[in-house]
């Protein structure tokens, strides 16, 4: 199946999807494994750090679309230490890692844009960031990636900007 076949919805998702990694990547090129892990705002944020976290988040909400809310369930014993290594390069790993895993679940997101029921919706689990009983379509989780994707994209670009000046856009 080519984009062409796809509904103007899907294509529109596709497209802004990739138009906001796009600024993800954009933002991260060039840089040295020291400069990936930099802290240069008060935030704890780095941008290798970033680029994992949006990946990471990607893809446990396609874990979702495709699986289910037992996917996303909060830690039973309440250890968010996992969570909490989602937004930093550990020391074995590295940019061009996180980057590699980016594509890979870019490309699973694309397929999944371009096949799923985007109306199939499920239950989400229970935890303190959602609303009890509240429910979310395929359609809404895609909506919530490219939210997070502009999101964390803006931040990695003041990052970048505090490192060495390079800015995405302007």
């Amino acid at each position: 199946m080519t984009t062409e076949d796809l509904s103007q919805e899907r294509r529109d998702l596709l497209e802004t999807l990739r138009t906001h990694r796009h600024f993800l990547r954009h933002t991260v090129q060039g840089l040295t494994e020291e400069q990936a892990r930099t802290r240069s705002t008060v935030s704890e944020l780095t941008l290798g750090g970033l680029v994992k976290h949006v990946a990471a988040t990607e893809s446990g909400w396609l874990d979702f679309v495709e699986n289910g809310p037992a996917t996303m369930a909060p830690p039973e014993d309440g250890d968010y230490s996992v969570w909490e290594d989602g937004f930093r390069l550990t020391d074995d790993e590295t940019l061009a890692g996180v980057l590699e895993t980016y594509d890979a679940v870019a490309s699973r997101c694309d397929a999944l844009v371009a096949s799923v029921d985007l109306d199939h919706a499920w239950p989400l689990p229970a935890a303190p960031w959602f609303e009890p009983g509240a429910t979310r379509t395929a359609r809404r989780v895609f909506t919530h990636i490219v939210a997070e994707t502009a999101q964390h994209s803006g931040h990695a670009d003041i990052i970048r900007e505090a490192i060495d000046g390079q800015r995405t856009m302007g």
